[in-house]
């Protein structure tokens, strides 16, 4: 049947890949998706190339260079690109990603997983490559946290506190709101090479606090103060880790690409709540500095195509 198809491949394919940050190289375990555009007169994909394919591409990686995982998506999609003869190329690469790092206060080495992601399209026009990473923080609710504020300065009040003094109380103490754990994702798409471990930190940063495996009494005392301190909702995590990835990386081109995403998982409420903005780096800084919402948001599959 003369009838092209967006997608044709296979999903789930587990790999040990080697990648590289700096000096450091670490063997991890990863998940690819490969899919390609089928034209009409193609009948079908070699299914069982796929999984060969794969092998082939990641086993260069193993003997070789270790490659960022960006780079081993976009090496994948390129090869069977040649390999099938298709028009059109993508793979996706999620791993998990040990972070080592010292508790807040105590300074303790502990280590935090994270979830790296390489996505990549290919075809004879050329490649393009995507880096991501999500991360997982607390959000303190800034609303819950206003309603308490305002009953805590009425029983102040009924106390007989002045003003200027709830005030000042209210200044020096962290006010109780409930929190949500967030998990943030930030995919910056461009030729130049990016730091995971530096995007890992915009994503922490742009909630209320980052979270550690470890915790002693004074590092409990710190994630809790500091979160409660710098209350955040959805909405501001998502623009926070866009204007700081962007003050990070001032060389990104106006046609470069990047996607925040980010979901808290409610304490007070059975419900998720979560919030996203994509579009390229020209079109996000454009509404930053004047304002003005952008007439259109570049999508992810726009700016792989």
């Amino acid at each position: 049947m003369p009838l092209a198809l967006s997608h044709a491949g296979v999903g789930g394919v587990q790999k040990a890949i080697r990648i590289r940050y700096g000096d450091t190289e670490k063997l991890i375990a990863a998940e690819i998706d490969c899919t390609v555009d089928l034209a009409p007169a193609r009948k079908g994909v070699h299914m069982s190339r796929f999984p060969e394919l794969f092998e082939e591409a990641i086993e260069e990686v193993v003997i070789g260079e270790a490659l960022l995982i960006e780079g081993l998506a976009e090496h994948i999609a390129a090869h069977i690109v040649e390999r099938q003869r298709a028009l059109r190329a993508e793979v996706r690469i999620s791993a998990r990603y040990p972070l080592e790092r010292e508790t807040p206060v105590t300074g303790l080495p502990t280590q935090e997983m994270v979830s790296l992601f390489g996505i990549a399209a290919a075809s004879e026009a050329g490649t393009r490559r995507i880096v991501g990473v999500e991360a997982t923080g607390i959000n303190a609710c800034p609303c819950a946290q206003g309603l308490v504020r305002e009953r805590a300065a009425e029983r102040l009040g009924e106390a007989g506190f002045g003003e200027l003094d709830v005030e000042r109380i209210l200044e020096l103490v962290p006010l109780a709101t409930h929190n949500q754990r967030g998990r943030g994702t930030l995919f910056v798409g461009t030729e130049r090479t990016l730091n995971a471990e530096q995007l890992v930190r915009i994503v922490e940063g742009s909630m209320s606090s980052p979270v550690y495996e470890l915790l002693k009494r004074p590092d409990e005392l710190f994630v809790v103060e500091h979160a409660h301190l710098q209350p955040r909702f959805v909405e501001d995590s998502v623009r926070i880790s866009l204007r700081d990835a962007l003050a990070a990386y001032p060389e990104l081109e106006d046609g470069d690409f990047l996607l925040a995403r980010q979901v808290n998982m409610e304490t007070i409420h059975s419900h998720d709540v979560t919030a996203e903005r994509y579009g390229t780096a020209g079109e996000l800084r454009r509404e930053l500095e004047g304002g003005e919402p952008a007439s259109r948001h570049t999508g992810l599959r726009e700016w792989l195509t």
